[in-house]
């Protein structure tokens, strides 16, 4: 297929794994478009996907930069464009996944960037034709008990260690330190709070990205929807009819 299957969703909603499975069948590899995964040594608090969870599949756009360096939208869409390059020339399937909007926008919208800043006023009039997006869909309750069960998984791994050596390398100076989850578990460290109220805390923190996410999608016209089970039967057929 020539077109790039871009894959969107809340966070905790599968996007991951679904991508997986995909790129197996059709000789794919991925590329995140996930703000929070970018992060060197960020891996525990921000739920990034491990070497066994990546299922032998080649993944891009995880640990590009350190907590304290700044890392844009034009960054980011400059450096999935050559990505996609570079995978195509190796006769593999591309697969954007991700739940940061801003950067999907940037690549499918074609943004124009200039000195970093957005420079353009056709924000999703129109789609670069190379794409296709599908959306996970889940129903609320779902889709909080997923987020639950993340966070009872973060927790049973040794986060603590994670907190106290990113502390330590870089302070409370960026934004990277301050908008995941660390900040929480510091203060359980602290005993400010228990571990219950900091894992409370952090699915609150969770479930309110997740509705930004879906509110940020959910007004883009061209992203088909679809529960897990579907989407997968969807993007097969449309491999399979090529």
């Amino acid at each position: 297929m020539n077109k790039v299957i871009v894959i969107v969703g809340a966070t905790a909603s599968g996007k991951t794994g679904l991508a997986v499975r995909l790129a197996k069948r059709w000789n794919g590899e991925v590329i995140s478009a996930d703000s929070r995964a970018i992060y060197r040594g960020m891996d525990i608090g921000t739920a990034k996907p491990s070497a066994e969870e990546h299922g032998g599949v080649r993944h891009f756009g995880l640990d590009l930069v350190a907590p304290d360096e700044r890392f844009t939208a034009a960054d980011f869409q400059e450096y999935a464009k050559k990505k996609i390059e570079e995978i195509r020339a190796r006769d593999k399937q591309p697969f954007v996944v991700g739940g940061t909007g801003l950067y999907v926008d940037a690549l499918v919208y074609d943004y124009q960037f200039n000195n970093v800043v957005k420079n353009t006023c056709s924000d999703r009039e129109v789609m670069n034709t190379d794409f296709i997006m599908v959306g996970i869909k889940w129903e609320r309750d779902e889709l909080r008990a997923r987020i639950e069960q993340r966070a009872n998984t973060i927790f049973e791994q040794p986060i603590t260690e994670e907190t106290k050596r990113l502390v330590g390398k870089y302070g409370w100076g960026s934004q990277a330190m301050k908008s995941n989850i660390y900040p929480i578990v510091w203060r359980m460290m602290q005993g400010e709070i228990t571990e219950e109220e900091a894992r409370r805390l952090f699915v609150l923190d969770d479930w309110h990205l997740a509705k930004r996410q879906l509110t940020w999608f959910k007004r883009n016209p061209h992203i088909h929807w679809f529960s897990l089970s579907e989407i997968e039967h969807f993007v097969n057929n449309l491999f399979e009819k090529l």
